[in-house]
C-alpha cells in the first residue's frame, strides 16, 4: 500500500508523541534512541520503526522509566516491556498509542484487536469517554497540523462509528422504551462531524427513551414534519463548524419561531460554536450544554 505514510519529520514525531524536537534530539545524541535516516537530498527523516519504538519509549518513560534505562533494552524488549505494564495499569495511553498506529497504517485488525482486548476491561461506554474522545481529540490536532491527512482520520472515525451502531442495535433489540418522551438528533446543514451525536443517541436509547436519529445536514424545514408525529420533543443537535457564528443568531431565532413556538418541544445544542453564542439571552425552551456528559447527567 502506497498511501501508508512512513516517512516522519520531526515535527510530525512532536505531534504524534507530545515529545518536544529539542527532547527527541537529546535522546538520540546522548542515547541513541532513534537512527534517522536521509532523503537523497539529504533532508532527516523517521520511518515508521522509530515511530513506533518512540511511542513505545514515550511510554515508558511516562510510567516511571528513565531514559538511561530504557536506552539500555534491546529493540525487541521495549515493546515487550510495554505490553507487560499495559496489562497491569494505564490501559489508556497503550490503546491510544495502539490506535494511532492503526490509523497510520490503515491497519483494521490493530484496531479490532486493541478494542476487544479493552472490552475484558472497560464498558463500551468508558472506552468512548477514556479513550475515544482524547484519541479522536489529538487526531484533530494532528489533522490541522498535516501530520496525518484527511483519509486517515476517516479511516479511524468509520471504525470508532462502526463501534458505536453495534452497541445501539444491541440495546435496540434488548430494550423496551417507556418514555413519552421523543428525541430527534440531527446536525444542521452542511455538518459532518456526527460521532458526538451518534454516542449521544446510544446514551439516550441505553436510558429507555425513544430516540430518531436524522444523522448529518437536515434542513430545519424538514424538522417541522416531525411535529405532527409526537408530542413531547426534545431536538438535539451539534454545531461543531456549522452554522457559522455570524449565521448563529439567525439559525436559532428561525429555529424558535417556525419549530418550538407552538410546541411542548425543547431545543438542546451542543459544540464549540455555541462559544459565539449569548447563552443568557435564548428563550427558556433552548438549553445548552458544555459536553456529552452533562447532557447524559440530566437524562
Amino acid at each position: 500500500m502506497n498511501n501508508i505514510k512512513n516517512k516522519f519529520s520531526i515535527k510530525d514525531l512532536e505531534n504524534l508523541t507530545g515529545i518536544k524536537a529539542h527532547t527527541i534530539r537529546i535522546w538520540e545524541k546522548r542515547y541513541n534512541l532513534l537512527q534517522p535516516k536521509r532523503t537523497d537530498t539529504n533532508i532527516r527523516y523517521y520511518d515508521l520503526a522509530s515511530f513506533q519504538k518512540l511511542l513505545n519509549v514515550t511510554y515508558l518513560n511516562s510510567n516511571g522509566y528513565k531514559i538511561s534505562k530504557i536506552a539500555t533494552l534491546d529493540n525487541h524488549q521495549i515493546p515487550v516491556l510495554v505490553r507487560e505494564i499495559a496489562s497491569q495499569n494505564n490501559v489508556e495511553g497503550h490503546a491510544i498509542n495502539s490506535f494511532k498506529l492503526s490509523m497510520l497504517n490503515f491497519d483494521q485488525i490493530l484496531f479490532y484487536n486493541t478494542y476487544e482486548s479493552l472490552l475484558k476491561e472497560k464498558s463500551f461506554t468508558s472506552i468512548f469517554y477514556d479513550i475515544f474522545i482524547p484519541l479522536l481529540t489529538e487526531i484533530g490536532l494532528l489533522w490541522q497540523t498535516d501530520t496525518i491527512t484527511p483519509a486517515h482520520e476517516h479511516f479511524l472515525t468509520t471504525l470508532i462509528r462502526q463501534k458505536i451502531l453495534v452497541n445501539i442495535e444491541n440495546i435496540q433489540s434488548n430494550k423496551i422504551n417507556k418514555s413519552k418522551r421523543t428525541f430527534i438528533l440531527y446536525l444542521p446543514s452542511n455538518e459532518i462531524h456526527e460521532l458526538g451525536l451518534m454516542f449521544l443517541n446510544y446514551e439516550i436509547v441505553s436510558k429507555g427513551y425513544h430516540s430518531i436519529f436524522l444523522g448529518q445536514s437536515v434542513p430545519q424545514e424538514s424538522l417541522k414534519d416531525v411535529l405532527n408525529y409526537y408530542d413531547d420533543i426534545v431536538f438535539l443537535s451539534y454545531f461543531t463548524v456549522k452554522p457559522y457564528k455570524e449565521d448563529l443568531d439567525k439559525y436559532i431565532k428561525n429555529f424558535s419561531e417556525t419549530i418550538l413556538q407552538n410546541s411542548n418541544s425543547e431545543f438542546w445544542i451542543l459544540g464549540q460554536m455555541l462559544n459565539h453564542i449569548d447563552i443568557e439571552k435564548l428563550p427558556k425552551n433552548i438549553k445548552t450544554f458544555k459536553s456529552i456528559k452533562s447532557v447524559v447527567s440530566i437524562l
